[in-house]
């Protein structure tokens, strides 16, 4: 395909992702008076636009977000079809995901600080507790369950916010697609063990995901992550969790009872709202007398991809050109690519590694591997 290209009302700038589902844009909107914004377009695979199951889940997930107006959600502004095509315009948010953030911190041997790590994952359960208690037109509970909060579907933007995305699976009352009895839907490693069994699901199933995520991101290493499958399933089921402080001594006892709490297998023994969690984790951040603002996040997060957001900025401002010309000329497709081609962007920075003297926690490798407990990062201030 030959970007950038009209495609309705929106000009397609770039391919961000392609998955077995969709494939995703950078794309821009322009309207009067100047107006003009950029969105990620989310456009269904041809191949599947004939499979109604397909097609069904694929406008389930626009419906459930369109109904969920939240800070730390990412918001849908359009859901259409452009010829054959059904697609989904969203926010698009400048940032990385929380993989590539700890991925980052590592390569630079400055992991991810722990009051920063607390501070995201009140965040997510923000989200959470928001899409868990939303209610339809009529006022009847909706029953969202995300059933995949993952570090890819959490985004940390370049100013500090935190926001959950990707509602693809999402569970809801009123999807028109209903998942049958027995089928597991969500990542392998960040599933409660009553979906890997493929149980009875509830909000509560999110929350142990987000222990999942919490104690990866405070530990600094998988907790579910084995040689296969099958025995990564095994060990959700069994909901095996080595205690952090058995991981690294100096883990607090505070945040451990709030991470172990939140790894219940029984759910009656886990938190019983998102709410109730991330008022455990305020509370622990304040009686552990530490500060995390949108802006200190914004700052560590900045300096890590300080090379990214420049490359950013110029292909950016070379796409918004190339659109501009585009849609002033009006040309479709055919014509766009027979236009002169522009000149390649630069590749984006690859991830740098650390010096072979040091040894950084490597939170998402093999449990085969030999993990060193984290130390604080000498060049990121603030309290541990």
């Amino acid at each position: 395909m030959d970007l950038p290209q009209k495609f309705g009302k929106y000009t397609l700038l770039r391919r961000l992702a392609t998955g077995g589902m969709a494939e995703i844009f950078l794309a821009r909107q322009q309207g009067m008076g100047g107006f003009e914004k950029e969105v990620v377009v989310k456009r269904l695979l041809p191949t599947h636009a004939q499979n109604e199951e397909l097609v069904t889940m694929f406008l389930d997930e626009a419906r459930i977000a369109a109904n969920l107006t939240h800070p730390n959600i990412a918001q849908i502004f359009d859901l259409g079809r452009a010829g054959d095509d059904y697609f989904i315009a969203m926010e698009f948010v400048r940032g990385v995901d929380l993989r590539r953030l700890c991925a980052q911190g590592i390569a630079e041997d400055a992991f991810l600080p722990r009051h920063h790590a607390v501070r995201i994952v009140a965040e997510v359960c923000d989200a959470l507790a928001y899409a868990h208690a939303k209610t339809d037109e009529e006022g009847r509970p909706m029953h969202i369950v995300h059933r995949d909060v993952s570090p890819t579907n959490v985004l940390i933007t370049y100013e500090g916010g935190v926001k959950l995305v990707d509602f693809g699976i999402a569970k809801a009352s009123n999807k028109a697609n209903v998942t049958k009895a027995g089928q597991i839907k969500g990542k392998f490693g960040y599933m409660a063990p009553e979906q890997a069994l493929g149980g009875h699901l509830d909000h509560r199933t999110d929350l142990f995901a987000v222990g999942i995520n919490l104690y990866e991101i405070t530990v600094g290493r998988r907790l579910f992550k084995a040689d296969n499958e099958v025995e990564t399933l095994e060990a959700i089921e069994q909901a095996r969790v080595v205690p952090p402080r058995e991981v690294d001594p100096d883990y607090p006892e505070a945040l451990e009872r709030i991470v172990l709490k939140a790894l219940a297998r029984d759910p009656d023994a886990r938190y019983q709202s998102a709410r109730d969690l991330q008022m455990a984790l305020e509370e622990y951040l304040a009686g552990a007398g530490m500060r995390s603002t949108a802006g200190m996040l914004a700052e560590y997060v900045r300096s890590l991809f300080a090379e990214q957001i420049e490359l950013e900025a110029e292909e950016s401002a070379r796409l918004r050109e190339e659109a501009k010309a585009l849609e002033d000329e009006g040309q479709g497709p055919a014509e766009a690519a027979e236009a002169p081609a522009a000149a390649p962007p630069r590749p984006r920075p690859p991830l740098r590694r650390p010096s072979p003297r040091r040894r950084p926690p490597r939170p998402w490798r093999s449990p085969r591997r030999r993990w060193r407990p984290r130390r604080r990062p000498s060049s990121i201030p603030g309290p541990r």
